[in-house]
């Protein structure tokens, strides 16, 4: 199966090498002025020769993570418009700029850009600078939502592949709420005016 990951970021790294680490074969698309000589970088395409642009990773790829920062989504966007997405599991990974309110979820975009793609959200409670967010390794689980398909299934089965507990939250159009779930927390953080990362556990009763 092979996986493709959007975004020159400390997650898109992260979750790759673990899907590498579980026997899986991801590559990764980068904008065409991303530094591919950044130590981390530099050596995973030293050792995989894995990285190449969006478009490039989007057609290799059956399953697509989008992990890139706000910024760059414009040009990710343009890039899943250039090239055929037909049935392609697009997950969205990011979380929009928060408001006051729930914001137009980068997901929305998704479809519009790739209208003829499966979508899914998932990862995002981890962030972007994941693992950075948990130095300590103690998150262990993600939500994700989609559209209700059979290959929603091929969603679970890579999160639980790469080492997290998949919590099933419903249908796409549920996304918005995952990232305000991910908002509360950094507000809280926040509010207490120190260094901790703070995270949510869901406990069954």
């Amino acid at each position: 199966m092979k996986i493709g990951f959007l975004g020159g970021t400390s997650l898109a790294q992260t979750l790759g090498k673990k899907c590498i680490e579980a026997g899986l074969n991801p590559v990764f698309g980068v904008r065409s002025d991303f530094d591919v000589n950044a130590p981390d970088w530099k050596v995973l395409n030293r050792l995989y020769n894995r990285i190449c642009p969006y478009e490039s990773a989007i057609i290799q790829s059956e399953i697509v993570l989008i992990c890139a920062e706000n910024e760059f989504l414009p040009e990710i966007f343009k890039a899943i418009r250039s090239v055929d997405t037909s049935e392609k599991l697009i997950v969205d990974c990011t979380n929009a700029h928060y408001d006051k309110k729930l914001a137009v979820s980068t997901t929305k975009h998704l479809k519009k850009a790739a209208p003829k793609a499966f979508l899914f959200k998932a990862f995002n409670n981890l962030g972007i600078d994941y693992p950075k967010s948990d130095h300590l390794g103690i998150i262990k689980e993600t939500y994700y939502c989609g559209e209700n398909i059979p290959d929603k299934i091929r969603i679970k089965r890579l999160i639980e592949l790469i080492g997290f507990k998949a919590i099933d939250a419903g249908q796409i159009d549920n996304a918005p709420l995952l990232e305000a779930f991910y908002h509360l927390n950094k507000e809280i953080s926040w509010n207490k005016k120190d260094q901790a990362n703070l995270h949510f556990k869901l406990v069954s009763i």
